[in-house]
């Protein structure tokens, strides 16, 4: 079988070949080379556009967790796992709502490690999607705050409900813009615990400024650029992927909507 192609991975267009009889992956281009189709070169560039492609089918959108829709790929919730489990947070905080199914996802993880507690923030947070919520039966673990995560209100009333002493893990994943990810940034980075993170979502949208539903400006307007942003004006904060616990696999390459969104705390 032979496929060929022409997609556009980082900055520079390129064509390539899968010959799966000969087992070569073939790119074209300036910088074309053969490679082994099963090697790391070749899965890190199908990768790539499998997030693409996949993205653009709303691939994400095809998963639940305990009932409420989670649009995230099931490969970051598992890494989210890890990341919860090796800190076990007395508080989760979480900018952006939507269904639920992350803050229950979370809720969940607090139930099976007997610790922990989650705060979800959104602007607007749709009756249907708060009346799903607060019927849910993790919902004694979950609070609700409804308005501008940058809104100087909203930021003091959530600081108020972390109480002293109590370790904090933040993720954000409402507005994607670069200022809107800086702000939130700025707002909650102070509630970070030592060792612990201030993750963002959706970095990956710097990668699909050239996709059908896409838009040309992502390629600078993201999180991703934010996060690079704020991590030059606070050296307490370092760019650290967190390592997975247990890793036997041949590439190291993360296939991920969250990449260069990881800031720990010193």
């Amino acid at each position: 079988m032979r496929f060929r192609d022409s997609i556009v991975l980082g900055e520079a267009p390129m064509k390539i070949t899968i010959d799966t009889a000969a087992g070569r992956l073939t790119t074209e281009g300036p910088d074309g080379t053969s490679m082994p189709l099963y090697g790391d070169e070749a899965f890190e560039i199908l990768s790539r556009l499998w997030v693409k492609v996949g993205w653009n089918q709303k691939h994400s959108y095809g998963f639940s967790w305990l009932g409420r829709p989670v649009i995230q790929l099931p490969s970051d919730l598992v890494r989210l796992q890890e990341v919860i489990h090796r800190l076990t947070p007395d508080v989760i905080i979480e900018t952006g709502v939507a269904h639920g199914g992350s803050l229950v996802f979370y809720a969940s993880l607090c139930t099976a490690l007997g610790r922990g507690r989650v705060v979800g923030i959104d602007v607007e947070i749709r009756p249907h999607n708060r009346l799903a919520i607060e019927g849910h039966p993790l919902v004694s673990l979950i609070t609700l705050v409804e308005g501008s995560s940058t809104d100087p209100e909203v930021v003091r009333h959530v600081t108020s409900l972390v109480r002293p002493g109590e370790t904090v893990l933040v993720l954000l994943d409402s507005n994607h813009s670069r200022a809107h990810v800086l702000a939130e940034l700025e707002a909650y980075h102070r509630l970070v615990t030592s060792g612990s993170y201030l993750a963002v979502a959706d970095g990956i949208m710097r990668d699909l400024h050239d996709t059908p539903r896409g838009t040309s400006g992502w390629r600078d307007d993201n999180p991703a650029a934010a996060v690079a942003e704020f991590a030059t004006r606070h050296p307490e904060f370092v760019l650290e992927t967190p390592a997975p616990p247990f890793d036997e696999r041949l590439s190291r390459y993360e296939t991920t909507y969250w990449p260069d969104g990881w800031l720990r705390r010193r």
